[in-house]
């Protein structure tokens, strides 16, 4: 029976209160956070209201039994809180006036359910709609309940401020006020301070440092969002007041961080829409204002919702022009997160939304006809393959090649480059001796696979008699589908590939890549993934390494128990466990720090994706010392890859990269692993692998990390990291 303690039914209610203020930011930035709350208690009955009906908002959805996770990040509190701050600003404390806010507190949590479901089912957000809504029938209501007091807050700031603080406080509340700064500053920093209901230039101050201790780039959104405001009423002729009036001109900031940096992947794109977005804004704030007069209603943070709506839901209707600008796939309330995942996933797996396909053969064969080729590869049939099997000097047949027997390649299996069903299958074309072709029967025998709609594959010029499936027949990338051989028109053994985007025998073909592939040289092997095998060039799949796919193929359940044992200090234990989150993600996680690193198998090659944790422990030394390792071994084989820029903590240098990172990147973060031995051929193990991290700017180098890697027949069984003149053992004492 589930314990109905306090804590098992409110779990995190204190996260989910504090973390309702910088919602409202689109962060959950604790420092903001903690700002935040601190300003909105400058007015002291308008903080306490604001805490009140958050409280009472998050404990109705704790009760209601909404997803306590959404309740954690305040996504529904921050609009109560606005209406609490709002109302607490206008209205007297009282009996009344809290009775009246608990309600109006439960109507916003309800329209903002109301307004998730309505708006989320087009894969939009419901921003602030909820608040305004809840803020205009309260307000329409409240002007019947005679009880209800109008505020004095604000009338005597000096007053309040000695309340809250005394001599300093008044002091500094002073000397902000009578700071000689310009009038547009003036009101960007009033206009902050607005957000909150907070009407000075001090609490905008505030929130613009807490702001940029956020995030670089949503600081500079907001300046760039209100000064584009500022720039068009002097260029139109607007009345440049109407910023000031009841400082809406938050409307401009609040839609600048939205659209720029927040919903939008940050670049020169997003900022440009900020811009163009400008007097779209104005025009809905000026004419909406007007229709609000009438009714005496305010129009807060309407324009700000209208127009990032209004704009992500114009998106969705793109055919094309896809990166300008390009939408956050996956959100970390950052934009600097957002930005530099975004680009390094871009490069990692970009290619990955190709479906993955493998080369349809056993061992290495030379490509001897590519795409675009002098023979027949040309026209609307020029992106395709033909392999040829060769000895160590080049040639492709032994003995005089008079017979097809005597073709490396001739009666080789050919296998199922994916997953698929038979489409097609032709059978019944007869073999051709050596310098003849067929040219009624082109392709000769052959066979269509259906992968996924509008993407087949074709292998042709297979052996007569060697077929091992009919049409509608499933197969399992890998399957064994037929040998090679020489019919149709091929004057010698040979295997043709092609992809296409019909099923049928002489179709277009498609300009489409091989997922992983070895490309082989007399004195080296390189990886390569979702690119076109060349012509001339000797390529095979990828062999796995049993001791590497034991290693690296981590399910969740096992547990691993690693001895550390530093070059100074004491020796200690870690204790890891391969875990899975809700959204299916797999990761590890070490009990010591509570860290988590992600990682991703596609069968091949392990990859690392992100890590949310402790930087200074273990489990981050492995995530970058394994940050991509391939299933095969190959000796002196490298394999490169990219961290995100913000994987290394050099503080001013990243401040400096953040507010530059829109437009250029100039920090990088590399991963190289050489394959360097493996010692017990039979048993594919005693395997070292040696790892380097290093970070730069340009070519100054500010971190470098490197690790060896030991790979025996149970499993990564020790690994080595040295950085700069320390280094750490760490052998694994037991798997389970």
């Amino acid at each position: 029976m589930k314990n109905n303690t306090v804590p098992d039914m409110f779990p995190s209610f204190f996260s989910g209160i504090i973390n309702s203020y910088p919602q409202i930011f689109f962060s959950n930035n604790r420092v903001f956070a903690t700002i935040l709350l601190i300003v909105s208690f400058f007015d002291f009955w308008a903080g306490t209201s604001g805490l009140f009906a958050v409280v009472i908002s998050n404990t109705l959805a704790y009760l209601i039994g909404l997803n306590q996770a959404n309740i954690k990040k305040g996504y529904y509190g921050f609009n109560s809180l606005l209406v609490g701050l709002g109302f607490g600003s206008y209205y007297q404390p009282g009996v009344s006036f809290f009775i009246v806010l608990a309600f109006a507190a439960m109507l916003t949590l309800f329209l903002t359910l109301w307004f998730e479901g309505a708006i989320g089912k087009y894969g939009l957000p419901y921003m602030s709609l909820s608040f305004l809504v809840a803020t205009w029938l309260v307000s329409l209501a409240t002007r019947q309940f005679t009880t209800l007091q109008v505020s004095e807050h604000g009338i005597y700031m000096t007053n309040e401020m000695f309340s809250l603080g005394g001599h300093p406080m008044v002091s500094s509340y002073n000397w902000f006020l009578e700071m000689d700064i310009p009038e547009p500053v003036r009101i960007y920093f009033t206009s902050l301070g607005a957000i909150f209901f907070q009407y000075h230039l001090f609490a905008g101050i505030l929130i613009a440092i807490g702001l940029l201790i956020y995030s670089r780039i949503a600081f500079i959104l907001s300046l760039v969002g209100f000064f584009s405001a500022h720039f068009y009423y002097q260029i139109v002729g607007a009345d440049i007041h109407e910023l000031s009036y009841g400082f809406i001109g938050f409307n401009f900031i609040l839609t600048s961080i939205a659209i720029g940096g927040f919903f939008i992947i940050p670049s020169r794109w997003s900022f440009l829409w900020v811009i163009l977005l400008t007097p779209v804004i104005s025009i809905i704030l000026t004419s909406t204002q007007s229709i609000l007069a009438l009714f005496q209603l305010s129009v807060y943070s309407l324009p700000f919702n209208m127009v990032v709506l209004l704009f992500l839901y114009s998106l969705k209707f793109r055919e094309r022009y896809f990166t300008k600008p390009e939408l956050v796939g996956y959100q970390q309330y950052s934009p600097e997160k957002n930005l530099y995942s975004h680009i390094n996933y871009k490069a990692r797996f970009g290619k990955s939304i190709y479906f993955p396909f493998i080369l349809p053969f056993w061992g290495a064969w030379k490509v001897t006809q590519g795409h675009n080729g002098t023979y027949t590869h040309q026209g609307d049939w020029r992106h395709a393959w033909d392999f040829e099997l060769i000895d160590e000097e080049g040639l492709t047949y032994t003995e005089k090649g008079d017979y097809p027997e005597d073709y490396y390649a001739y009666n080789k299996p050919v296998i199922a480059p994916a997953d698929g069903r038979i489409e097609e299958v032709t059978t019944d074309v007869e073999e051709n001796n050596i310098g003849n072709v067929d040219l009624e029967h082109n392709w000769g025998n052959t066979i269509i696979i259906r992968h996924a709609d509008q993407l087949y594959t074709k292998v042709s010029h297979l052996k007569k008699g060697s077929i091992k499936v009919a049409a509608g027949d499933s197969v399992k990338k890998g399957q064994i589908l037929a040998h090679c051989g020489n019919s149709g028109r091929s004057p010698y053994p040979h295997l043709h590939f092609q992809i296409q985007g019909t099923p049928y025998i002489g179709s277009k073909t498609l300009d489409y890549p091989i997922s992983h592939f070895i490309s082989h040289t007399p004195r080296s092997f390189a990886l390569k993934s979702y690119e076109t095998p060349l012509k001339d060039e000797l390529v095979s799949n990828i062999t796995k390494n049993t001791s590497l796919e034991r290693a690296f193929h981590l399910i969740p359940g096992q547990k691993f128990s690693y001895q550390v044992t530093p070059d100074s200090g004491p020796e200690y234990q870690v204790d890891w466990e391969v875990q899975i989150d809700a959204l299916n993600s797999t990761f590890v996680f070490c009990e010591k720090t509570k860290s988590k690193a992600y990682f991703y198998n596609d069968g091949e090659i392990h990859y690392f994706t992100h890590f949310d944790g402790d930087k200074s422990s273990l489990l981050f030394q492995f995530y970058l010392a394994s940050y991509k390792v391939m299933m095969g071994y190959y000796r002196d084989l490298e394999v490169k890859d990219n961290y995100p820029v913000n994987t290394f903590n050099n503080r001013i240098l990243g401040i400096l990269q953040d507010f530059a990172a829109p437009f250029c990147i100039f920090a990088h973060a590399d991963y190289s692993l050489h394959y360097v031995t493996m010692n017990d051929e039979l048993m594919q193990s005693n395997i070292q692998l040696h790892s380097v991290t290093s970070a730069r700017i340009g070519n100054y180098e500010i971190k470098k990390m490197e690790c060896d890697l030991f790979v025996g027949p149970h499993g990564l069984e020790r690994f080595i990291i040295r950085e700069k003149e320390m280094s750490i053992t760490v052998t694994l004492l037991h798997k389970r």
